[in-house]
């Protein structure tokens, strides 16, 4: 969407921290973050920000994705995930974090913890999708197990 004139920082991508200062291996962080107005706020460009030292990242707040709201709705429907795996899927596309090395000053312990699985899941990520699309006939019965054994039921 960056591409074809959206502000790359308000679209779906690479997530952030905001209220502090933008990390530097944010995806073209120096040539479209201009227009976000967190840039020119003296309080959210700072190394903290508005956060306190190693406060963990389910403390801070993130710029919207699909990775926020798939966490929110497994939340909400009490799945049976673990916790690995929830976090896999909250941050797997906070890469200025995982990749790059950014916002480590605001990690918790549990975070630290939690980043070789994130960094495993990564390898499935991006960049894995095939040409060739898959006989969905084929493969619905395993994935409809896994559904049915972490997302049971209807989903609110």
């Amino acid at each position: 969407m960056a591409f074809y004139g959206e502000p790359q920082f308000s679209t779906v991508g690479d997530t952030f921290i905001v209220g502090c200062e933008f990390g530097k291996s944010i995806v073209y962080r120096d040539t479209t973050f201009h227009n976000n107005p967190d840039a020119t706020n003296p309080k959210f460009n700072t190394k903290y920000g508005m956060y306190e030292p190693n406060c963990g990242l389910s403390n801070v707040y993130m710029s919207w994705g699909h990775d926020e709201y798939m966490y929110h709705v497994l939340k909400h429907n009490k799945s049976t995930l673990p916790e690995e795996g929830l976090y896999m899927i909250r941050f797997h596309s906070f890469y200025p974090w995982h990749a790059g090395g950014d916002y480590m000053h605001l990690c918790s312990n549990k975070d630290l913890e939690m980043l070789p699985w994130i960094k495993e899941f990564n390898k499935f990520d991006l960049y894995t999708k095939k040409e060739k699309i898959p006989d969905i006939e084929d493969i619905m019965p395993y994935y409809q197990s896994l559904i049915d054994k972490y997302c049971p039921g209807k989903l609110k």
